[in-house]
């Protein structure tokens, strides 16, 4: 498993060119089992001469959710990377919008944190998580409620701020990322959200799950077909 992970993860980066020379990259680090895998990955890419890459890791914390991460177990598991991790606060107020979730607004705000403190130390690149599940999960989402057949892209240059985002798991299915993190003793955080299993998100990963059911080879599919899009 190790081994095919690590595949999946260099070939994403050389595929689509996620990793260049000189690269200041800052690890979106949530706790969960995705970001830790990553946060991992990056850290043995980071020890290889070409390209020479430099990393570190931010961890938000929003103030009104009640919502608990072992922050001293991911400074434990940082430093034995040979990471440094950099910890933000922030929260926000229902009341500034109705119309959008408390997941909505709890994932804008930790992301305006991110970009904010990238923005600031000369990052030119946030390196997050996602992996391939999750950009067939979107792409549904898009397809299903927007009438649109859309997703995330493996690397995306931001167009106000100076830098890009990229999602070196990208190839990595979400059952081998939890196989990786249970072989090798990686803890995911203290307590799930209490909002993540009341959302559209996780309605249409059920959705995913029976597609897949349906064609084993469901998600390489339409994995290629966004790939098309892509390029169009």
């Amino acid at each position: 498993m190790d081994t095919r992970i690590k595949r999946l993860f260099n070939k994403a980066c050389t595929e689509y060119a996620l990793l260049s020379d000189g690269d200041k990259i800052l690890l979106a680090l949530s706790g969960g089992k995705d970001s830790l895998v990553m946060a991992r990955l990056m850290a043995e890419r980071a020890r290889i001469f070409k390209p020479s890459i430099s990393v570190e890791a931010v961890h938000v914390m929003m103030d009104n959710i009640p919502y608990k991460t072992d922050s001293e177990y991911m400074k434990a598991f940082c430093d034995e990377l040979g990471i440094k991790l950099h910890v933000l606060r922030t929260s926000f107020d229902e009341a500034t919008d109705t119309r959008k979730t408390k997941c909505f607004l709890c994932a804008r705000y930790r992301r305006k944190a991110i970009f904010s403190f990238a923005s600031e130390h000369g990052f030119n690149k946030i390196a997050l998580g996602h992996h391939m599940d999750d950009f067939l999960v979107t792409m549904l989402m898009n397809l299903l409620y927007e009438g649109a057949f859309q997703s995330m892209k493996p690397s995306m240059t931001m167009e106000h701020y100076p830098f890009a985002l990229i999602r070196p798991l990208c190839l990595v299915s979400e059952a081998c990322i939890a196989a990786y993190a249970g072989a090798n003793g990686l803890v995911r955080q203290i307590k799930s959200c209490p909002y993540e299993d009341t959302t559209k998100r996780s309605s249409t990963e059920e959705v995913l799950s029976v597609l897949s059911g349906l064609h084993p080879e469901a998600r390489q599919s339409m994995w290629h077909a966004l790939e098309r899009q892509w390029k169009v």
